[in-house]
């Protein structure tokens, strides 16, 4: 199975501790020294990669679960109709305020780990650009510091690594809400056109990191056997009841 790129990131969690099944009694020395030397220091960091975080396992199981009973648990949310609603007038908003001519990319790429469909991609500068559209002026970042998420992070990483680019911008615009979403919420938090464009747009640039890159694709690697063995746990837990069982049953009762 491929994961998505805008879900990367809740593999990437860290777990508290390491895989019972990864701990041998080396592995347990080890931990219980105050003082370890950097090459168990990365045997430890190492094994930790191989390790699911709780949330990480959570979110597989979800994943199982969709897959199992053919149904996608996906929601939406003001939030995101909203996005997509002003996506165009968030391009369009890039484009003046950064002199850039970009239009928003419809192709969907796989590689052996992920699959991604990216907002914008500019080639020649080797540089994409995701857009998020604040719900209002009370949620539009106005520094770096409040746009940096790891969640978006990983899934610039992965966007990267499938585009082949050297760095990746999450671009914060905060564009006029539709009236028809806004319902009871105060007008003057949504309506902004009187706001200048340039102070509008906030953006967090993200460089390529293969080190993380390979880190991805480990906790992929896990995420699939795991994902193989919830399945096979449901199957072994959720087998038909057979016509003979269901006579001895109707028999038990009567």
């Amino acid at each position: 199975m491929l994961f998505r790129c805008s879900s990367i990131g809740k593999l990437m969690t860290e777990p508290v501790s390491i895989d019972a099944r990864l701990r041998t009694p080396e592995i347990e020395a080890i931990i219980a020294k105050k003082k370890r030397t950097d090459e168990e220091k990365a045997a430890l960091e190492s094994l930790k990669n191989q390790t699911l975080s709780e949330g990480a396992k959570t979110y597989i199981r979800t994943l199982a679960a969709q897959s199992i009973l053919g149904i996608d648990f996906e929601v939406t949310s003001k939030e995101m109709e909203k996005g997509i609603l002003v996506e165009q007038h968030a391009i369009e908003l890039l484009n003046r305020v950064r002199g850039l001519d970009l239009v928003k990319n419809t192709e969907r790429r796989n590689n052996e780990w992920l699959t991604g469909e990216c907002d914008l991609f500019n080639a020649p500068a080797r540089r994409g650009h995701d857009l998020k559209c604040s719900w209002s002026a009370a949620t539009f970042p106005i520094t770096v510091a409040d746009c940096r998420d790891s969640l978006y992070e990983w899934q610039m990483r992965g966007y990267m690594a499938l585009w082949d680019a050297d760095e990746w911008e999450v671009n914060y615009a905060l564009i006029t809400t539709p009236e028809a979403l806004t319902r009871w919420e105060p007008l003057f938090m949504h309506f902004v056109d009187h706001i200048p464009e340039h102070m509008r747009l906030t953006s967090w640039t993200i460089q390529r990191d293969a080190e993380k890159e390979a880190r991805m694709v480990e906790k992929v690697k896990h995420a699939r056997t795991y994902f193989a063995e919830v399945v096979e746990e449901f199957a072994a837990t959720h087998q038909p009841i057979s016509a003979h069982v269901l006579a001895s049953c109707a028999t038990e009762v009567a």
